[in-house]
């Protein structure tokens, strides 16, 4: 899950990392009531979207009063920025600006330790950089006994800081570093970035930030949970999905696809193109034979209006087939839809599977290309 900047703000200030002076707002009338009683002008008004490209597309401005502000809060509110409508908007001090730094923390998968990626080129995408300025990405290895390895990190907080009038104390760099790791550890994030970081009043500030979150961890935080409610990014079938602990992705195409195991969810949504089709998710099931799992899994594929046609594909090992084959049955008793269905099931017990849709009329195989053909031409003539 993406965290919006406002989100991945308040993150940061309950570890203690330095931000500007913002809030998020929802209406004009309320960025105009901050900007006069907390935060000032000149003040930044930015659109809160889970997206990248805001400055471009006009979602990032600077407002010097307070018309600019009701006018340009009114602008980027209803706004659509990469197909996301803005609906909420953060009203930000504008701070002097002398250089722009990056700074993220991502797994480096080789070393299976975190890796601190810092570049003095900030404000643009690190793609960029490391295409245009290869020279100017700088690396640093988190270990987990000693931390980072003073000698290497100073040669990179010499390079980082050239402007010795801007520079901060090596300190104050490596505590601000550390401050990030932790929050990389503590709230099971795939990727903490901020862009641009600069050095304001002589402390490091985050004047941008992303936060990227493991939803496997997403347990473990209830302090989340306005988040993930709140964020547009997330569908309704995924919602669905979460709730009942599935793996649910939503994709554009119309037919639905129901698996169990990552692999051959993958492996089938590829198929289903190869043969001309267009698949609706990813829904992976899992190793469990629980009936209940199939039942829930059929409410959140009927939810979908654009689904044309179900694949299901079940490759049973741990997984029973006739259990799945129960659930099947259940949930079409319990989830009311008019949808044609192809199944391929293979594997423990699918004679009994087999027996069990064939006898409330499922037509069911054990070859994959044949039910995903059959599937996909049921698609077309939906």
């Amino acid at each position: 899950m993406k965290l919006l900047e406002y989100q991945a703000k308040e993150v940061f200030r309950s570890a203690a990392i330095r931000t500007p002076n913002e809030a998020m707002v929802t209406t004009p009338q309320d960025a105009v009531k901050l900007a006069e009683e907390s935060v000032g002008y000149p003040c930044v008004i930015k659109a809160q979207v889970p997206v990248g490209g805001r400055g471009k597309a006009g979602g990032v401005k600077v407002a010097k009063n307070a018309e600019d502000v009701l006018q340009i809060a009114s602008q980027i509110l209803g706004m659509s920025i990469k197909g996301c409508v803005v609906e909420k908007i953060l009203v930000s001090e504008a701070v002097t600006i002398q250089n722009e730094y990056y700074l993220s923390v991502v797994l480096h998968r080789a070393s299976q330790k975190p890796m601190i990626i810092m570049s003095p080129s900030g404000g643009v995408d690190i793609e960029e950089i490391s295409k245009n300025q290869p020279d100017k990405i700088f690396k640093e290895e988190y270990d987990f006994i000693v931390g980072f390895k003073d000698y290497s990190l100073r040669k990179t907080y010499q390079k980082m800081f050239q402007n010795q009038e801007e520079r901060v104390s090596y300190k104050e760099f490596k505590e601000f570093l550390n401050k990030i790791v932790n929050v990389y550890f503590e709230k099971d994030a795939t990727l903490v970035e901020i862009n641009p970081l600069i050095v304001y009043k002589n402390e490091c500030m985050a004047l941008d930030a992303k936060i990227l979150l493991d939803d496997n961890g997403l347990e473990f935080h209830p302090e989340f949970e306005k988040y993930i409610t709140s964020n547009a990014e997330e569908t309704e079938q995924e919602k669905m999905a979460r709730e009942a602990n599935l793996t649910y992705i939503s994709l554009d195409g119309n037919i639905a696809c129901m698996v169990n195991g990552a692999g051959l969810a993958m492996a089938t949504m590829d198929t289903i193109k190869h043969f001309g089709g267009s698949p609706a998710n990813f829904l992976d099931i899992g190793g469990s034979s629980h009936p209940e799992k199939v039942v829930n899994a059929l409410k959140i594929i009927a939810s979908n209006k654009k689904v044309k046609a179900i694949l299901i594909n079940i490759f049973g090992g741990i997984t029973r087939c006739d259990d799945i084959a129960h659930g099947f049955k259940e949930g079409l008793e319990r989830v009311s839809f008019n949808l044609p269905i192809s199944c391929r099931i293979i594997g423990t017990n699918d004679e009994k599977a087999h027996s069990i849709l064939r006898e409330i009329n499922i037509p069911v195989t054990t070859d994959m290309d044949e039910a995903v053909q059959n599937v996909v031409k049921l698609a077309r003539e939906g």
